[in-house]
């Protein structure tokens, strides 16, 4: 936890002294074409989602956070794979590390939409269980009026970056979030999921911008802020095209799907791939309900998808069987 003497020297805090904004709308100006190009890039993807039914849209953005939990994880050092993660999420446990797995539900769930942003102590707070039970990393963050304090200083430094483009300000706000110390250095993860949910002000659709594996990049940075910007957003115009890209992956696979079974009577086929397109992961209780069809339909169409090479099994045929699309 940083000291009286680290957070202030002459009277000035450490965020005070070094955090100048105007050097960040000296950046932002400096990159305004390729500004103009990730908000175009962010606009397609929020039209895209957008244009999903609702579930198939809330399906597309746990899609979108998985990948962009794992690539966090993985840049942090506690590697984890989406399915594990997935898989966890659904209480079929992946016996992976309780800590990485904690703070990967965590991260999940904000990038869905979940917690106040503006109220950090609560966004921060839903993976901090009892005291004895904390991760190291976690356990090094300012508490009580402590973090109080370097809450408001955030907003009080954030206010001043307030007029920046959201998706330059992101770069900025990680900047300020380590000078305030509201997290370890060591831990990436919640800056990178707080900055992604700011960076969506304003979308409909989406509830965060995803940076991907370009997110490695940036996620720990240095350099002058006018460098910083240009790399963060070549990272997000990068992670959004791979986001459309993964979108339109399983676009084709449902479109493949549909022709594969075609010679299946009725709709239940539609209704299953469907489903699998809608869902990251499933099993044939959640199929059961979203296709309308019983579960020894349910059952049967999977293993029959299985088969064709349209589905797969991620769970090695123990009772509780979870499944998603192939290919």
């Amino acid at each position: 936890m940083p000291s009286a003497s680290d957070i202030e020297y002459h009277g000035k805090s450490v965020a005070h002294q070094f955090f100048d904004a105007s050097a960040w709308f000296s950046a932002e100006a400096g990159q305004a074409a390729e500004l103009a190009r990730a908000a175009f890039a962010l606009g397609r993807l929020e039209g895209a989602v957008a244009a999903l039914e609702p579930e198939a849209r809330a399906g597309a953005n746990r899609r979108l956070a998985l990948i962009e939990v794992e690539a966090m994880l993985w840049a942090q050092g506690t590697p984890l794979r989406r399915e594990e993660i997935g898989r966890d999420l659904m209480e079929a446990r992946a016996g992976a590390d309780l800590e990485a797995m904690r703070l990967a539900r965590w991260g999940i769930r904000r990038l869905e939409g979940q917690g106040d942003a503006r109220d950090l102590r609560g966004f921060l707070g839903l993976h901090r269980a009892a005291v004895s039970g904390l991760d190291a990393l976690l356990a090094t963050r300012p508490t009580g009026r402590d973090f109080d304090a370097a809450v408001a200083e955030f907003r009080d430094l954030a206010g001043q970056v307030a007029g920046l483009s959201p998706l330059v300000r992101a770069a900025a706000l990680r900047v300020l979030w380590r000078l305030c110390g509201l997290s370890a250095p060591e831990m990436l993860a919640e800056p990178a999921t707080w900055t992604a949910r700011d960076m969506a002000e304003g979308c409909e659709a989406l509830r965060f911008v995803p940076l991907g594996r370009h997110g490695r990049g940036v996620w720990v940075d240095g350099g002058s802020p006018a460098e910083r910007v240009a790399r963060h957003l070549a990272a997000v115009t990068a992670g959004i095209q791979d986001a459309r890209h993964e979108l339109a992956r399983v676009a084709d696979w449902q479109a493949r799907a549909l022709e594969a079974m075609a010679g299946v009577k009725g709709e239940n086929a539609g209704r299953v791939i469907r489903a699998l397109a809608a869902h990251p992961l499933l099993n044939a209780a959640m199929l059961e309900e979203s296709a309308g069809i019983s579960r020894d339909t349910a059952e049967r169409m999977l293993s029959r998808m299985k088969a064709l090479g349209l589905a797969r099994e991620i769970t090695g045929g123990r009772r509780f069987r979870l499944w998603m699309l192939a290919g």
